[in-house]
């Protein structure tokens, strides 16, 4: 086998593992609209656009955020980031808490999904003297999310 045949097989193989990599989310993966932040001091419930959200539009979600005793948590510092994690990039678009549109719920606008597959959706929140991690995993199809 010539040195130009064995590169080649290799780049195809590679190509070929990385994009079956891209193309499987984890089988595991905690699909849940509804959880308790990483340290447990809030509960977090993140809203889907009524219609789904679709590919390569932009959409708007809400969170709810409470104590972990249930009552809705007003004027909290919400930061969002989040992106493809099996791709390694962002949103497309810079997604970012607006507004509390309610008691203990916040309207976060300019979220596109750009692609089809496993997106994460981090939001950092503060509260007094509080503050924790939630961590929310959707899996876009052309249909919408997967529940």
């Amino acid at each position: 086998m010539s040195h130009l045949t064995s590169l080649t097989t290799a780049a195809a193989l590679a190509g070929t593992l990385i994009l079956a990599a891209c193309g499987t989310p984890p089988t595991d993966l905690d699909l849940s609209l509804q959880q308790t932040s990483r340290q447990g001091k809030f509960m977090v419930g993140m809203v889907p656009p009524a219609n789904g959200p679709a590919i390569n539009q932009m959409h708007v979600w809400q969170v709810r955020i409470s104590t972990a005793g249930g009552l809705p948590i007003s004027n909290a510092r919400v930061g969002f980031d989040g992106g493809m994690p099996q791709h390694g990039h962002g949103f497309p678009t810079k997604p970012r808490v607006t507004r509390e549109a309610s008691q203990g719920v916040y309207v976060i606008e300019g979220v596109k999904f750009s692609m089809t597959g496993w997106w994460d959706m981090r939001l950092d929140i503060q509260s007094g003297d509080d503050a924790d991690t939630a961590i929310f995993n959707v899996i876009v199809d052309n249909d919408g999310i997967r529940r």
